[in-house]
């Protein structure tokens, strides 16, 4: 899987075409986003553990919003059971990865709390107060220990940002995906700053209204990581600008880079799907899975896959050899009864 440099003006393309998808849908992603702050919510009512849990099964939810953005993409309907979907595969990989980056979290803030010392503890956690001369040295410590917080969130954000596509996409360990994701950042470190530095500002305008404008906001960033994951990892790009690039018909995405050909009328439609209900699939070159673009169904865990990266077996397609095997055990078991 080749990681793709890309220029600057990625960093913009990404938010675009991150509100064109929120856009084509926007109730749905706004009830999807909706239901995954009142999760987030319920379990920080729970003191320390709550957080603790959430961040734990936050990839969990992230890998099934981005099925949800591939369903959206081809053609499909995003919905809310997209937000739960990841649960029934990848689930223990997904979780370790929000493991790591629990742990990650945790020595974080303990080495900025030594680095701040006590006296910036139990001001924060206390509010406990200084008096003038003891401010100064706190402001110092708070400001060295802000620095390294942000020094070393940096790089574990870039390897978890990605992890969770890779994981569900892709059938990446934890560690090698986690890898994968921080070189694919650290590799479009430039469109990155742009994307950060537009998201800074347009989180500033959001909010202004009341927070009103974060209902559009949040939806477009979940978006726009898919977006950037299929220019970044696929070599794919999103169009949305009419002025400089060609309109994309999200009606028509697909996985292959071959143009697609004008789509038949119903009746025609129709009429060939009766002709060809008969035609095993492994030599039916036009049936539906070949004009999804080559999208195909894993027989174990139903999600969609490129074909060409799909173990096929008689007719039937797997995203894993796991899946696979799963599959000959079941059929070994059916045949001795």
């Amino acid at each position: 899987m080749e990681i793709h440099q890309l220029s600057a003006k990625y960093g913009w393309y990404w938010i675009a075409n991150g509100f064109h998808m929120f856009r084509k849908a926007p109730m749905i992603w706004v009830l999807v986003c909706f239901t995954l702050l009142l999760i987030a919510m319920t379990l920080a009512l729970i003191p320390i553990l709550g957080q603790f849990v959430f961040t734990l099964i936050s990839p969990v939810f992230l890998a099934g919003i981005m099925i949800g953005c591939r369903e959206q993409e081809q053609g499909r309907q995003l919905e809310m059971v997209h937000l739960f979907i990841a649960f029934k595969t990848n689930v223990a990989s997904l979780v370790t990865v929000g493991g790591i980056y629990l742990i990650g979290q945790v020595l974080i803030i303990g080495l900025v709390m030594m680095i701040g010392g006590s006296q910036m503890t139990d001001m924060l956690l206390y509010g406990k107060r200084v008096d003038e001369n003891e401010l100064i040295t706190v402001m110092d410590n708070m400001l060295t220990a802000s620095l390294v917080a942000l020094l070393l969130s940096i790089p574990l954000m870039m390897a978890a940002w990605f992890s969770p596509l890779l994981v569900v996409f892709h059938n990446l360990q934890p560690i090698p995906a986690m890898k994968k994701s921080f070189f694919a950042c650290l590799k479009n470190i430039i469109p990155f700053q742009l994307y950060g530095l537009l998201l800074i500002i347009f989180t500033i305008f959001a909010l202004m209204p009341y927070g009103v404008g974060l209902v559009i906001l949040i939806p477009t960033i979940f978006a726009s990581i898919y977006v950037s994951y299929k220019n970044i990892f696929l070599g794919e790009e999103v169009n949305i600008s009419e002025e400089h690039l060609p309109k994309t018909d999200y009606q028509q995405a697909n996985w292959s880079n071959e143009p697609r050909e004008a789509e038949p009328s119903h009746k025609e439609e129709n009429a060939a799907k009766r002709k060809q209900s008969d035609i095993p699939v492994e030599n039916n070159q036009n049936s539906p899975l070949a004009a999804e673009g080559d999208v195909v169904e894993c027989d174990q865990c139903k999600i969609l896959i490129p074909k060409e990266e799909a173990i096929r077996f008689h007719g039937r397609f797997f995203c894993s050899d796991e899946h696979f095997q799963q599959y000959q055990d079941n059929l070994d078991a059916e045949t001795k009864k």
